[in-house]
Formats: C-alpha cells, sequence, structure tokens
C-alpha cells in the first residue's frame, strides 16, 4: 500500500485554473486566474509549492512531511484543515479531489462563531493538457439512482474500510428533495427544500445541512453553522460527467474531532 507520501506525489506537476470566492449563500465574489506548482526536490524527499494568484504575490512552500491535518487516498485525493473545533476559533478545511489531468478542491471556512464564512473553489487542468469543463451543477442534473463504492480511512491509522453505496435522489410531489442513501447495512433518507443553487435540509432543527450547487460541476455541503458538542460533516462533491461524480466526506465527532476521510466514487445507472 502506498505511504501518504507516495499519494502526495501523485499531485506533481504545474496546475492551472482558478479560485472563484463564494458567500455563504453561493453568490459570486470573485475569480482570479492561478497556477500552483508542485516539484519534487531531492528525488522527491521534499516538495516545493508555489501558488501563482493574479494580482496577488507569490505564495511559496516547501515541506518534507505531512502534518497530522491532513491525509491522502490512493488515487492522490486529499483533504487538509482543522482537526478539532474549539470555541471562538476560525475553523475549516480543504477537500479536493483529481480525476486523470484535473483536479477540484474546496476550502470552507467558518468565523469565530461557527458560522459559515467563506467558501473558495479552485478547479485545475495540468498546464499542457485539455481543459476539459464540467458544466454547472443543477437538481435535474443529480436526480436519479447512484451506486458506488465509498473508502473510509481514519485518523487513528486503523485500517481503511470499503462499502458499496446506493444512492437515490428524487423530488416528491411537493417539490422537496428526497435523499435516500444506503451504505452497508444502513439506509438513511432525508428531505430537503430547494430554493435556486441551494438545497436546504431543514427537518432537524439541530441537523441543518445545505448544499451549494456551484460551477465546474462541484457543490458544496456543510452545516451553516457548527455548534459545539454536536457531530457534523464537510463535503464537497464534483459531477464530473453525466453519469460519474465523486464526493469526499470530513466527518467530525460530537467532540469536534476529526474522526475520518470518506472518498466516494458512484456512477449513475
Amino acid at each position: 500500500m502506498p505511504s501518504q507520501w507516495e499519494r502526495l506525489l501523485l499531485n506533481l506537476g504545474e496546475w492551472e485554473g482558478s479560485f472563484t470566492r463564494f458567500s455563504p449563500q453561493g453568490e459570486l465574489l470573485g475569480d482570479v486566474k492561478s497556477v500552483v506548482s508542485l516539484e519534487g526536490l531531492n528525488n522527491n524527499q521534499t516538495i516545493r509549492q508555489i501558488v501563482r494568484r493574479q494580482g496577488q504575490e507569490d505564495l511559496v512552500l516547501e515541506y518534507s512531511s505531512l502534518g497530522k491535518s491532513t491525509l491522502f487516498f490512493e488515487n492522490g485525493a486529499f483533504s487538509q484543515g482543522s482537526i478539532q473545533l474549539a470555541p471562538f476559533t476560525e475553523f475549516g478545511a480543504e477537500l479536493g479531489l483529481i480525476y486523470e489531468n484535473r483536479r477540484l478542491r474546496l476550502v470552507q471556512l467558518f468565523d469565530k462563531n461557527g458560522q459559515l464564512d467563506k467558501l473558495t473553489l479552485i478547479s485545475e487542468h495540468l498546464v499542457g493538457t485539455e481543459a476539459v469543463e464540467s458544466p454547472a451543477v443543477k437538481v435535474d442534473n443529480l436526480l436519479g439512482e447512484w451506486r458506488g463504492e465509498a473508502i473510509t480511512i481514519y485518523t487513528d491509522f486503523r485500517p481503511p474500510l470499503t462499502v458499496s453505496t446506493n444512492l437515490k435522489l428524487e423530488l416528491d410531489d411537493a417539490g422537496r428533495f428526497v435523499q435516500t442513501l444506503s451504505f452497508g447495512d444502513r439506509t438513511i433518507t432525508s428531505s430537503a427544500t430547494v430554493k435556486g443553487s441551494i438545497i436546504h435540509f431543514d427537518r432537524d432543527p439541530q441537523k441543518q445541512m445545505q448544499v451549494l450547487l456551484l460551477p465546474h460541476g462541484a457543490s458544496a455541503t456543510s452545516p451553516p453553522k457548527i455548534n459545539l458538542r454536536q457531530s457534523f460533516i464537510l463535503e464537497v462533491g464534483w459531477l464530473i460527467k453525466p453519469n460519474l461524480r465523486q464526493r469526499m466526506v470530513r466527518s467530525y465527532s460530537d467532540k469536534g474531532e476529526w474522526v475520518s476521510l470518506t472518498l466516494v466514487t458512484e456512477h449513475k445507472i
């Protein structure tokens, strides 16, 4: 099994794209062109990362190890961010998906009161390759039945868990968005209102969740507000093709501890 460092190396290269900022309601706030370079030094024992954004000073980082805040999957997909929710501190995470010559990354940041504050979507392709564009996600693109596989890796490095998944998405007679998710021997059904590009799971006042439908095939899922002593997830979705979707879920316990990372690859049937 490849090490975490070897999985990081699958991200080497020069990635061209854009950093697009959104409000917590999905409103476009700004977009800047970008080039992110990841270069292996000393026989790939060290990584030099250079982030170039139009109109901003270059950010240069060098590192030769990975911290506890980051985990990688075997295909190079990853997440990094806060490992503990604490009172009166900013909180957030980046979730990064990779497919062939493309990457899609999402940064979700929460303010000191736990309110969702800023979202940045980073859509990239390797320099010198064709930039295949995924269309903006709409509810109609998601409806149907999706079957796939979920791989969960854990922060305590227990063995990964792989399960089959089945996700049914439909609109009921009242126009509510209904989600039925089956994995292993569990089935969870929940429903939401749809207003423009926001899907709002609102039935449980203690477990409010929203999904923002974004450009580049992306969706961003999180609570509008994270609370102490409540478990929660952060998720990015990527509709790569009309019948192929990836999702990554970063899960936190009711103690505010980051506990696991799940990568779902699913096909519409």
